[in-house]
Order: structure tokens, then C-alpha cells, then sequence
């Protein structure tokens, strides 16, 4: 069983940046998949990044403003977020699965979420 921390969250202005930690127990994250998924108010889970042993993905929306990183000797992953816009305020969640670098769904572990909100 693994369990999936987020922290780093906040509120912040557009424009700026901000960096999401995902500290993992129970089982070492080099094993899976792992990624970030986020919730806006309303609105169905969206995915936003993964990252495993061959590389990484993104979601359409992220234009090349995010960077998914992950750090095996601390268990964790990293979702640096740059050029936040008002439509990235939602909670972010941190994944754990075995499913393909591709797929934008996950069935595996989740954390309990990290809210950011970005003012205009």
C-alpha cells in the first residue's frame, strides 16, 4: 500500500510560479507511474502530467509551462508549475499507478490532494 503526501500548494498571483511535492511511503514510486491530476471547482478530474522510467507527458493544456520531476532517492515527485493562469485554481492531486506513460486516467494510489488558487 502506498501512501501519497502533497504539499506546496498556496495561493498565488498569474503569472507566477509554484512548486508541488508528492512524498511517497509504503513502496518506492521508481516502481510506477507517477503523476498529477487536478480538480477545479465543477469540473471532472483533468489530467496535467506523468513520469516514469522512459520519460515524461503532459497535458495539452500545460504549453510547456510545468515540469514533472521525481527524485527516487527521497521518494518523490515534483510538479513545478510556471505562468500560472486563473484557470489552474483547483486542487492537485499526486498518482500512483502502473498504467502506460500515455494514458490520461489512472486506478492506482492517490494523495489527498493540494489546493492552489491563482488570482488574476
Amino acid at each position: 500500500q502506498v501512501q501519497l503526501v502533497e504539499s506546496g500548494g498556496g495561493l498565488v498571483r498569474a503569472g507566477d510560479s509554484l512548486r508541488l511535492s508528492c512524498a511517497a511511503s509504503g513502496g518506492p514510486l521508481s516502481t510506477y507511474r507517477t503523476g498529477w491530476f487536478r480538480q477545479a471547482p465543477g469540473k471532472e478530474r483533468e489530467f496535467v502530467a506523468a513520469i516514469n522510467w522512459s520519460g515524461t507527458t503532459y497535458g495539452e493544456f500545460v504549453k510547456g509551462r510545468f515540469a514533472i520531476s521525481r527524485d527516487n532517492a527521497k521518494n518523490t515527485v515534483y510538479l513545478q508549475m510556471n505562468s500560472l493562469r486563473p484557470e489552474g485554481t483547483a486542487v492537485y492531486y499526486c498518482s500512483a499507478d502502473r498504467k502506460s506513460l500515455s494514458s490520461i486516467v489512472t486506478d492506482g494510489y492517490w494523495g489527498q490532494g493540494a489546493q492552489v488558487t491563482v488570482s488574476s
